[in-house]
């Protein structure tokens, strides 16, 4: 298909230049019949001169005003002759005019959604499980109960020492009073004491291993799955069931400590959830102190809002981190060439004497990102370059603007 253009578009263009040359060539032959004419009549009249002094300054003021016609008719069609032989010859380009804009450059990483609030839970004191109180994505708040252990023979124990703590109690209480009046021992007084606070101290530590029989919910959530089910013995380290709360996430991600200078906090940061098509702006809110040994990298948090709660815990996420800003000249990766000695140029377009053509301009550059460059020296904002159709130009070269790219 490129060669079936390119040779309809040489085509096209030997087609003009014949219908130039014609149109030419009839120019020309006209101007020829007219002096052949000219001639003639002038031939005519050296034969039939007039004797009239008059009549012939009047017949050389017209032939001078005719003569100056076809010479100032000579001279447009020369111009114009050159004007079309030069034009076909020069470059067709476009142009980029140069502007100030931001450089941005972005280092790209993965990382996952995780929460502090995800966990696993488990009894603090093992026993069987006698009741289950809620269900699979039932929302719960902190504090309530979640799962009742076998709590019968504690209970119990507690009964027991309350009937031994009330006849402690009376008793110390009349060694007291007679304490208080001289009457008895010291001993009995203190002996009376002692067990009354030995049995409150038994009491309040039943009590204690009773509250460890029902697991709570140590936050508000969502129950996410159930391990367990009524009536199976669990140990202290059995899972029983999994809580979670998806308003408090964050994506955690590990950084080479390359880039240990560059990022900080509040460092802007573009996140990309593919799998459920979501992107968000945040900024990172924690950057770890710590180098891994094992892959020098360090540990970075952002905090997300997960209002409509559509991020789960250890859903996959692109990073994009703006490790680098600032204002300056920047331009598109395919306009600039290199020349053999690996010096980074473009074409600037400049217009001398009415002429269009370029001027080979060498750069420094700087940073590159997404196919932009940014460019530390050589150019000046409102800068015309070429775009398209440089790669066989020289300097100072004469070009034909076909369009303005613009930035």
């Amino acid at each position: 298909m490129a060669d079936k253009s390119r040779n309809t578009r040489q085509t096209t263009e030997v087609k003009t230049d014949k219908q130039t040359d014609k149109h030419m060539k009839k120019i020309i032959l006209s101007i020829i019949l007219i002096s052949v004419l000219i001639a003639c009549k002038k031939d005519q009249k050296s034969n039939d001169v007039s004797s009239d002094l008059s009549q012939l300054k009047q017949e050389k003021a017209v032939l001078t005003k005719q003569l100056d016609s076809l010479g100032l008719r000579m001279k447009a069609i020369d111009d114009a002759i050159a004007q079309l032989q030069t034009t076909k010859n020069h470059q067709k380009v476009t142009v980029f005019d140069v502007k100030d804009t931001v450089f941005k450059h972005y280092i790209s990483i993965q990382g996952k959604v995780s929460s502090d609030q995800n966990l696993v839970l488990t009894p603090e004191m093992g026993g069987a499980i006698t009741g289950i109180l809620v269900r699979e994505g039932q929302r719960v708040s902190a504090g309530q109960h979640l799962v009742q252990f076998d709590n019968q023979t504690i209970v119990n124990k507690i009964n027991e020492l309350k009937v031994q703590l009330a006849l402690a109690t009376t008793t110390f209480e009349r060694q007291e009073r007679l304490w208080s009046q001289q009457i008895g021992s010291e001993m009995q007084y203190l002996q009376a004491k002692s067990q009354k606070e030995a049995l409150e101290n038994a009491l309040k530590s039943l009590n204690s291993q009773l509250e460890k029989l029902t697991l709570k919910a140590p936050y508000s959530g969502v129950i996410d799955e159930v391990f367990a089910k009524k009536g199976e013995m669990a140990g202290s380290s059995t899972p029983i069931l999994r809580l979670v709360n998806l308003s408090k996430m964050y994506v955690e991600s590990e950084v080479p400590e390359t880039y240990l200078t560059a990022i900080k906090r509040r460092t802007p940061v573009i996140i990309n959830f593919n799998a459920i098509g979501k992107e968000v702006h945040a900024k990172i809110n924690e950057v770890g102190s710590y180098i891994n040994p094992e892959n020098r990298s360090f540990k970075i948090k952002v905090n997300l809002n997960n209002r409509d709660r559509d991020l789960k815990p250890n859903l996959l996420a692109d990073l994009k981190i703006n490790d680098f800003s600032t204002e300056g000249i920047v331009l598109p990766k395919q306009i600039i060439q290199m020349d053999q000695e690996g010096q980074a140029y473009v074409f600037k377009v400049v217009n001398n004497d009415g002429k269009t053509s370029v001027e080979k301009t060498l750069l420094e550059l700087g940073e590159e990102y997404n196919n932009n460059v940014l460019v530390t020296s050589g150019l000046t904002v409102g800068n015309t370059l070429v775009a398209e159709g440089g790669r066989f130009l020289k300097d100072h070269d004469q070009i034909s603007i076909q369009s303005s790219n613009g930035q």
